[in-house]
């Protein structure tokens, strides 16, 4: 009698394993994964409102790739702008607006309409996301002659 007993259990305890992973699997395949947000925000990085350009959305993304010491030169954008410093260091001159330091992890959405200058101000490679929400026909980045 016991070892049926012993047998009756070993069977109901693996019925209950395989129903469990049965039922992982099933709420793994339905479960969104979770999210880290990098940033959340309606303003750029000076205050600024979002605003989007007139005409047929166009969505950009690209890594820049900054030496140390070197800098974008003035410049402005004319939409929306979401950055991720992947690595480095990154300081940003907004006039009169200030400056800022932006170092690896750092997300911001950067100003638009407004010069401003970026630096490597590290003392390694700073790279980062851009991903640039603008429109057909309006460039992503204008440099401002000197």
């Amino acid at each position: 009698m016991r070892p049926n007993l012993s047998r009756h259990v070993l069977l109901t305890a693996a019925c209950a394993c395989l129903i469990g992973l049965a039922a992982g699997f099933a709420i793994g395949k339905t479960t969104y994964p979770p999210l880290d947000v990098l940033l959340s925000t309606s303003q750029t990085v000076i205050g600024q409102p979002i605003a989007y350009p007139p005409g047929v959305p166009k969505v950009t993304a690209a890594i820049i790739t900054m030496a140390p010491g070197q800098e974008t030169g003035m410049h402005l954008h004319r939409a929306p702008l979401f950055a991720y410093i992947l690595s480095g260091e990154l300081t940003v001159d907004y006039g009169p607006d200030g400056k800022h330091v932006f170092k690896e992890g750092d997300a911001f959405l950067e100003a638009f309409n407004s010069d401003h200058n970026g630096r490597n101000t590290g003392s390694d490679l700073t790279r980062i996301i851009a991903v640039f929400m603008g429109a057909e026909g309006i460039a992503n980045t204008e440099i401002q002659e000197k």
